[in-house]
């Protein structure tokens, strides 16, 4: 959704408060436009590292390494991103490490990219299949509870949880013309 004056919505601050709460202290990402504001509150507070991935799956093991050095971390991707990152998936079964990722959607309402729609439809039994359990929020008065409690579920109970956020939040994509 465009926002004209500037200001992102209220659920992507929310998702932001519930990270910065919990003691999240390195965010990694590969750059996206529904993940943009935690992107940048990331960047400026300085507690927290932000870690630029070139591929998702290198995020999977920046996560597990954080938790190893006693951190606290959250991956950022894009539903596309999780089709590059299931072999790696296996990392977190065999070791046993809490995991976190927060996954904007697409190939949803609205898509106007072809490419985008197989990998969307086939984003959460992906997850499933790989022992990652999956939340999903469709609305934006939803969303800081599913956070929340995905969160928990991951650093209070050492679980694996993906918080799909529904492409109609973030609202439509159009191709840009110039």
């Amino acid at each position: 959704m465009s926002h004209a004056s500037g200001q992102a919505p209220e659920w992507q601050k929310s998702i932001f408060s519930v990270l910065k709460a919990g003691g999240v202290q390195q965010v990694a990402y590969v750059p996206d436009a529904g993940h943009s504001y935690v992107i940048r509150a990331a960047k400026e507070d300085t507690d927290i590292e932000d870690v630029v991935l070139t591929t998702e799956e290198e995020g999977v093991a920046v996560v597990s390494g954080a938790w190893l050095g006693g951190k606290r971390a959250v991956l950022l991707m894009q539903s596309s991103g999780v089709g590059n990152c299931v072999n790696m998936f296996s990392l977190l079964e065999s070791c046993r490490f809490p995991f976190f990722t927060l996954v904007t959607m697409r190939g949803e309402y609205a898509e106007f990219n072809p490419w985008q729609g197989p990998m969307g439809r086939a984003t959460q039994g992906s997850l499933e299949l790989m022992g990652i359990t999956v939340l999903r929020a469709d609305t934006p008065e939803e969303v800081e509870e599913i956070v929340s409690a995905g969160f928990d579920a991951a650093f209070e109970a050492g679980e694996r949880v993906a918080v799909l956020l529904s492409q109609s939040l973030i609202g439509r994509k159009k191709w840009e013309r110039k």
